[in-house]
């Protein structure tokens, strides 16, 4: 029986034409990626995937993810697009949608500092 040699995660099929660049190196950071190397199922959830199998399967994929050079660019990127399925730079769709959120709120909190700073400011000219 013929065996095939399965194909590698193609992340940079996926990506747009403006993936940011690592500073260090003159390609871009998808091709230094470990999971290129590892099979795509283990990055995204078969249809139907029972919770522990799921769990399992992601426990596995932020693996190959801590290993990876390019970890944090890869979360940038699913964070940015952002990324709705899959294990990105170590986390799961739900963990960033919780870092997600928690920038959010940051942004938020940061601009009514800065309007409180800028509002005190003009009190203090004023007076």
């Amino acid at each position: 029986m013929l065996h095939l040699p399965q194909k590698p995660l193609q992340v940079a099929a996926a990506l747009p034409q403006h993936t940011p660049r690592r500073e260090d190196q003159a390609g871009p950071w998808h091709s230094e990626a470990v999971c290129r190397r590892d099979e795509a199922g283990l990055f995204f959830a078969p249809s139907k995937e029972p919770t522990a199998a799921r769990l399992s399967r992601e426990e596995a994929a932020k693996r190959v993810c801590a290993r990876c050079p390019v970890m944090v660019e890869c979360r940038e990127h699913a964070l940015v697009q952002p990324e709705p399925y899959g294990v990105w730079g170590g986390l799961t769709a739900a963990e960033r949608r919780v870092v997600l959120a928690r920038r959010r709120r940051r942004e938020v909190e940061l601009r009514k500092a800065a309007t409180s700073a800028a509002s005190s400011g003009r009190i203090a000219a004023a007076g």
